[in-house]
């Protein structure tokens, strides 16, 4: 691709005006926009050449006077794809563990896949639930992996990082919260639960105990609210903090282009720093998933054991 197509492309239109653009100053705030933000289409280049895959948009759905638009975005696309490759990672291996290794230790893949799963069975589920926990694996395991999917698309030529979208963060917030909070009630009980919200010592005065429910019980509903809200802006914040400053390094080559010998040292320095922050982000990753998978584990250990 040419120097004049790639400061189209600079500008926030894409291959299509990277393809009929003679050149310009490049626009390195709309670059970072047209790259982070979701968007009803997908860009990818093919031999050189560059497309826009315009996705499908549907009318949207009336509720009242509420409208919900449902038309697939970028994000939406490569949420899927995770998905997608979740299942086509695990099913053949869950199916070779059920038979070609049923009573023998695996090999290959299968292997290291169950090395995987028996650490976050002992060493993270077990560990911050504590009895009856094993049945919380399977989603933890659905979390991380599902996570790890999306983070990882992201870095691959021409993919989108669905967890830069705080809309997905929020969703798998949400669950998180209602699969803490259900488990709670099952553990505890009704009048269990509303302890946790409603709590007072015993032998406290009645009027002491007016007070600290008036004060407290505020403070523990929102607390239960601003754990998986602290889930969510974690990962959405890590995820495009690291692809804001990939492509800032990146912008610095054709912010420099035009000052002569100078710009051959820039674009040295920034291609340099750009692959060092490619494999801190393929770590990044693999923390933030686990983060995310780990916390939720300890947010029910929490309300399972509150007394």
């Amino acid at each position: 691709m040419t120097l004049p197509r790639v400061l189209a492309w600079l500008q926030g239109g894409g291959p299509a005006a990277a393809e009929g653009s003679a050149g310009g100053e490049p626009d390195l705030t709309g670059m970072l926009m047209h790259h982070l933000l979701d968007a009803p289409e997908i860009e990818f280049t093919i031999l050189g050449r560059g497309f826009v895959w315009h996705l499908p948009q549907w009318d949207p759905i009336r509720i009242g006077g509420l409208s919900i638009d449902l038309s697939p975005t970028k994000h939406v696309v490569f949420l899927f794809l995770a998905a997608i490759l979740t299942l086509v990672v695990f099913v053949p291996v869950g199916t070779a563990m059920r038979t070609k290794y049923a009573g023998k230790a695996p090999k290959g893949l299968a292997n290291a896949m169950e090395a995987l799963v028996l650490y976050f069975r002992d060493e993270v589920v077990r560990r911050n639930i504590g009895e009856h926990s094993d049945g919380y694996t399977g989603y933890i395991l659905t979390l991380f992996f599902f996570i790890l999917s999306m983070n990882l698309l992201g870095l691959v030529p021409f993919g989108a990082t669905a967890t830069s979208n705080f809309m997905v963060t929020g969703a798998l917030a949400l669950v998180t919260l209602l699969v803490v909070e259900i488990s709670g009630m099952r553990a505890l009980g009704f009048k269990g639960y509303m302890g946790t919200i409603f709590f007072v010592p015993h032998g406290l005065h009645p009027a002491m105990a007016a007070v600290m429910l008036v004060i407290l019980a505020p403070v523990e509903l929102l607390g239960k609210i601003a754990k998986p809200f602290a889930l969510m802006v974690r990962l959405f914040a890590n995820m495009i903090a690291g692809h804001t400053l990939v492509l800032s390094l990146l912008g610095l080559i054709f912010l420099f282009a035009t000052i002569g010998p100078l710009r051959w040292a820039v674009a040295g320095a920034s291609v340099s720093m750009v692959i060092a922050m490619m494999v801190l982000e393929v770590f990044v990753a693999f923390l933030q998933a686990y983060i995310f998978a780990m916390l939720t584990t300890v947010f029910i250990g929490l309300i399972r054991h509150a007394h």
